[in-house]
């Protein structure tokens, strides 16, 4: 993270009332990092962002699905014109190495290959004509004084993940935390992706990605970004309970590993139960294709 940007966030929490000072975020970011720093010097996932293409063969025999279902078998189909791309979060503070969240969520990221994954996404769905939607995750100053947060919630406040100076402005939005994953931009920017308001905890409830997709005539969703058991299920759900058809890509996606548990495993678990399908990146792009 560069040097302006690291000075205007510092100076937002100086001004934003939160109790955040620099130090504290400092040290709480240097807490969040080492958290998990053990785990993966001692895993067998080297953890690079651009290191894999896919998900590595190890991951994909840890997180295999079950040989004999005890569940019913679902899938959903696409349906040009009903169908869209929504991708969560997708954002250098989860997917980047310079990201203040590496420390615990690098190792699933690199193993499940989810930068390579969400950009074949990308790609695929602007080559068909897909239409591709945006649901990221901003902080304002006002957003740090709220009077009770949950765990994670307080968290994210405490490292700074995802701040910006304020909703009408992008100083020092470059290259920030909050941006877009410098590779993700041609997507994004190309003045045919809808991204949506910001949502504030972990769904969509909160911002107009109902309104944006519902406006659109889009009742399908391949679900893919960050992270599986946050934003990701919490999107899942909530576009379930709205009647939309959702597929979740489950190699785009990747989770936290705390001693609380693994947030992937917990979200893969979750998707398989309530979603319209569990689909592997390679899987999601060939389907893509075929509907153009």
């Amino acid at each position: 993270m560069d040097h302006d940007h690291t000075h205007d966030r510092d100076q937002n929490h100086r001004t934003c009332g939160c109790d955040l000072s620099p130090e504290r975020v400092d040290k709480a970011r240097r807490r969040l990092m080492a958290g998990a720093a053990t785990a993966i010097a001692a895993g067998a996932v080297a953890v690079h962002g651009d290191a894999a293409a896919a998900a590595t063969p190890e991951a994909r025999a840890r997180y295999a699905d079950p040989a004999e279902p005890g569940l019913p078998q679902v899938d959903m189909e696409i349906a040009p014109g009903r169908t869209a791309l929504v991708v969560t979060d997708p954002q250098i503070d989860f997917l980047s190495e310079e990201g203040v969240t590496w420390g615990v969520v690098g190792e699933s990221v690199t193993e499940q290959g989810t930068v390579d994954n969400i950009e074949r996404l990308f790609a695929a769905a602007k080559a068909a004509g897909m239409p591709v939607f945006i649901s990221p995750h901003y902080y304002y100053p006002h957003d740090h004084k709220w009077q009770f947060e949950g765990t994670l919630e307080k968290t994210m406040h405490a490292i700074g993940m995802f701040d910006r100076p304020g909703p009408l402005s992008l100083d020092g939005f470059d290259g920030s935390g909050a941006d877009w994953m410098p590779q993700y931009k041609a997507y994004i920017e190309d003045g045919e992706t809808v991204i949506c308001s910001p949502h504030k905890v972990y769904s969509p409830a909160q911002n107009d990605l109902n309104l944006q997709l519902r406006k659109r005539g889009i009742d399908k969703v391949i679900l893919a970004g960050m992270s599986a058991n946050l934003c990701t299920q919490a999107h899942l759900y909530e576009l379930l309970e709205l009647g939309f058809e959702v597929a979740v890509v489950r190699d785009a996606t990747a989770g936290a590993k705390v001693p609380e548990g693994d947030g992937y495993l917990a979200a893969l678990i979750n998707f398989r139960m309530v979603a319209n399908g569990v689909w592997w990146t390679d899987d999601a792009v060939e389907r893509i294709a075929r509907s153009a």
